[in-house]
């Protein structure tokens, strides 16, 4: 759940699907824990949600924790046909326990659940709520403390007790007493609480997070956590998330790392976007992205939103400011970029922007710049940044300039829809793969991992795994990583060396 410096992005990706945990210990860990020095695993059945290809998709996730022990498992039963499920399990708070369901999230920092103080919000009618007199572990604390969502937000205040997550006990972690959860955000969720696995530095009032805490207090054999999310909805997993290590029945050859670029998220650079093995252009220079357990889906720049759906046929919303342009600028645009005039320069030449250079698009974001001109020129200047960037793009000397616009102008019927573009379930084989390059290696996403089938029978549609989100520089352009990727790549993420490695699911 990406949230920090764009509070307005927040939440919008995040699936709330009911998860029931049942607890049970193995009476002997498993062999692949042992290869990996114990570390703890919590575990998830599947989602139901399927991939358009008979795949579990959109979300799943668990967690896990670490002592030199038989570790326990977390088993979740489906909550409904056709539901996209979060990476959510059960943890402890206080002692005895009291139980929560969250959502484990390496978009944001800070754990919090409803609190019993919580007395005029309704959606902490509809969860369990954490009682401070109920908890011989508990120490006051105090502090105010929010965080803001896009759809909502939660406002309360620090606390601090003892946090039990699998077979592992936290001591003396600070978390949010949720006492104000306004909005329908909560009140329709199936889950209590969030739980983040982000660094520090994105953490409200520099609260030490939960994972730092089962670092700094020695719980974990090493400063590394992964997450392996079960693409098979038949299967009696939804995943797994391990503290500690990672399990090698999860995942096949090696990982591919790259380096943390920017503490706050799980941040690193990514290199190319390809379709069909074709360069796109819009990450040519690289690109920031995260790796983000609480956003089901992949969320990219719009530009490149857009030529996913021409591609596979999803159904978009037509800007028209876009056609505008290229009916009417776009051969113009063509002949400048062909003259060589730096792409920065075209739009306030042939008038539609009164200045020069772009505000993000070559990067494929777009970032909105106040000044005196009225909505319509605004628009219309961002339309030929796009158009611009496009036509830049794909002009080549074995097509015409006319062909190439041509195909600029189906992209403007592309545009990302904010509720979901559908794609026709019937054409999803004969689709094209896409690729992210990260760390030197391309990492493929076949249709029927990128495509997401929902309901079943007369019921059933397919809708694309991506959508759109621009973010201006300096953060932007950025990419966000969300189960669609991480359901077919393995993820450990790696504290002690500041690194993320990725490798193929099993």
């Amino acid at each position: 759940m990406w949230h920090g410096l764009h509070p307005s992005l927040r939440a919008v990706y995040v699936d709330i699907a009911r998860v029931v945990i049942e607890h049970r210990r193995r009476p002997h860990p498993h062999p692949a824990e042992e290869e990996i020095d114990n570390g703890h695993h919590l575990r998830r059945p599947p989602a139901e949600a399927e991939r358009a290809g008979g795949e579990g998709e959109a979300s799943r996730r668990r967690p896990g924790a670490g002592r030199h022990s038989p570790s326990t498992r977390a088993a979740a039963r489906n909550a409904g046909p056709g539901r996209c499920h979060g990476t959510q399990a059960q943890i402890g708070v206080g002692c005895p326990p009291q139980n929560f369901t969250v959502v484990f999230d390496t978009g944001s920092a800070n754990l919090w659940v409803p609190s019993a103080k919580c007395f005029f919000s309704l959606a902490c009618l509809f969860h369990p709520k954490y009682d401070s007199r109920q908890s011989s572990t508990y120490k006051p604390n105090g502090t105010p403390a929010s965080i803001h969502y896009g759809t909502g937000g939660i406002a309360g205040f620090y606390s601090q007790d003892q946090v039990t997550v699998g077979n592992l006990v936290v001591q003396n972690q600070e978390f949010i007493e949720a006492t104000h959860e306004p909005g329908f955000t909560f009140l329709l969720a199936k889950f209590d609480g969030i739980l983040g696995l982000a660094f520090q530095e994105i953490s409200v009032e520099g609260s030490l997070p939960v994972w730092y805490n089962m670092v700094n207090q020695n719980l974990v054999a090493q400063p590394v956590f992964s997450f392996w999310l079960n693409r098979n909805p038949f299967d009696g997993e939804g995943g797994e998330i391990v503290f500690g290590g990672s399990d090698e029945q999860h995942y096949k050859g090696s990982h591919t790392y790259t380096r943390v670029t920017r503490k706050g998220y799980w941040q690193f650079e990514m290199g190319d976007f390809l379709i069909g093995g074709r360069s796109t252009g819009i990450c040519v220079d690289g690109c920031a992205a995260i790796a983000d357990s609480g956003t089901s889906l992949i969320a990219g720049p719009l530009v490149a939103i857009a030529q996913i759906n021409e591609q596979i046929g999803a159904a978009g919303v037509v800007n028209q400011e876009c056609k505008q342009v290229v009916a009417g600028y776009g051969l113009q645009i063509a002949g400048l970029l062909e003259a060589q005039t730096p792409p920065s320069e075209v739009c306030s030449k042939v008038g539609l922007c009164t200045f020069d250079g772009t505000r993000g698009v070559s990067a494929a974001g777009i970032e909105s710049v106040p000044g005196s001109v009225d909505g319509m020129a605004e628009a219309l200047c961002n339309a030929c940044e796009i158009v611009v960037f496009w036509t830049q793009s794909e002009l080549s000397p074995n097509r015409s300039n006319e062909g190439t616009l041509e195909y600029v102008d189906r992209l403007c019927e592309s545009m990302p829809d904010p509720v979901g573009s559908r794609v026709d379930c019937g054409r999803v084989g004969s689709l094209q793969t896409v690729a992210f390059s990260i760390g030197g290696r391309a990492f493929e996403l076949r249709p029927d991992q990128y495509v997401l089938k929902v309901g079943e029978g007369f019921a059933a549609h397919c809708i694309s795994g991506f959508t759109a989100l621009d973010v201006p520089p300096p953060v932007g352009p950025l990419w966000i990583l969300g189960d669609v990727f991480m359901g077919a790549y393995h993820t450990i993420f790696d504290y002690g060396k500041m690194r993320i490695g990725f490798a193929d699911s099993a």
